[in-house]
């Protein structure tokens, strides 16, 4: 029995479903009768193996991939993809088109011009503060790929429809949206996420990749930063992040198996957002800070009438149970990161919370 679990509304690590984290503990010390812990195991050993290909058969399910897609798990975070996709497809005479939505797209900017590859910024909403999604994008007609990012954890954003890139394939950084609604994945060439957000712990970054963005691959790389080095080897070139991986796995038994697939984890994740947006609209007291049409599923990110009222809220929350409120460090403000794992449940009390506090605090 657990004793003493708050509404955790942090926005990575995040929070993972309650069954999981269960079983994790259940089975810690002697996973699958091998008398050893999932610690410790060795990733060339029969148990592992079931792990990895349980949690890429799963993903694949999931997403509906044919023979063409890699499910992948590396390391380095999303914030080594920044790189590794320009260094993997760009020669000297490629470019691509980024579009700038916010803090982690710039990053990935920020990257390519390091590595000097020819690249274009296609769009950015950066003239009202990254509060929405651009729409009217005109890209390059000759862009190795277009870069996205679906979902802006600080801001508060996120892609509903993903543009027509007149079949350019898009590399879209999904660490805060992935697995949380069905996809067309015929218009991405690689979707790299890390896990702590939606997916599992920290550590671990699950990059799906089609075949034909892997015969582009630039050769001259070192070993470790190419797609192919990995692709070929089941993601065990080396050792693998094992615990992260198999998180991941019951992470994706949980949506397939408890939630029933996409479909219903994107209802569930409606459902939950509407039940905040909703509240916040009703009144002028909390203001969201994205545009109606852009707002996250995932990060619901909102102002209060002054920032001595936003400490007074964060902290009270906190007593309440309600943790992880507090806006991203370069923003301020609030913020309730409600991914896959977040349950009506919290949301219903942190909508009371909002409540109670907006009454006392009027």
């Amino acid at each position: 029995m657990v004793e003493h679990r708050i509404h955790n509304f942090n926005a990575g690590p995040a929070a993972l479903p309650l069954q999981v984290l269960e079983e994790i503990q259940a089975n810690f010390l002697n996973f699958d009768h091998s008398g050893m812990s999932i610690t410790e195991i060795s990733h060339r050993s029969s148990y592992f193996d079931k792990v990895i290909n349980d949690a890429v058969e799963r993903a694949k399910r999931l997403l509906k991939l044919d023979d063409r897609y890699h499910v992948l798990f590396l390391q380095g975070g999303a914030s080594l993809q920044f790189a590794m996709v320009p260094m993997n497809f760009l020669s000297m005479n490629d470019s691509a088109d980024y579009v700038n939505t916010g803090t982690w797209a710039g990053k990935a900017i920020k990257e390519a011009q390091i590595l000097k590859k020819n690249h274009r910024v296609a769009a950015s909403s950066e003239d009202k503060d990254f509060s929405y999604i651009p729409k009217e994008i005109k890209f390059s007609e000759n862009a190795k790929y277009v870069h996205l990012t679906s979902n802006n954890t600080i801001k508060g954003t996120q892609y509903y429809e993903f543009p027509d890139t007149k079949g350019i394939p898009i590399v879209c950084d999904m660490s805060s949206d992935i697995f949380s609604r069905p996809l067309d994945m015929e218009k991405f060439g690689l979707i790299y996420a890390g896990a702590q957000k939606n997916l599992g712990p920290s550590g671990t970054c699950m990059v799906i990749i089609r075949q034909d963005m892997l015969d582009m691959e630039n050769k001259d790389l070192p070993t470790m930063l190419k797609y192919s080095t990995h692709a070929s080897k089941n993601s065990m070139y080396n050792t693998p992040p094992c615990f992260g991986i198999y998180t991941i796995d019951l992470v994706l038994k949980w949506i397939e198996e408890e939630i029933g697939g996409l479909e219903k984890m994107e209802a569930h994740n409606i459902q939950k957002a509407d039940a905040l947006y909703d509240y916040m609209d009703s009144g002028n007291f909390y203001r969201p800070t994205a545009e109606k049409y852009s707002r996250s599923l995932m990060n619901v990110t909102f102002r209060l009438p002054n920032e001595d009222l936003e400490k007074k809220f964060i902290a009270q929350a906190m007593e309440k149970g309600l943790g992880g409120l507090k806006g991203h460090r370069s923003v301020g403000g609030c913020r309730a990161s409600i991914y896959n794992a977040t349950g009506m449940e919290s949301i219903s009390a942190l909508v009371q919370f909002m409540e109670a506090f907006e009454k006392e605090n009027k």
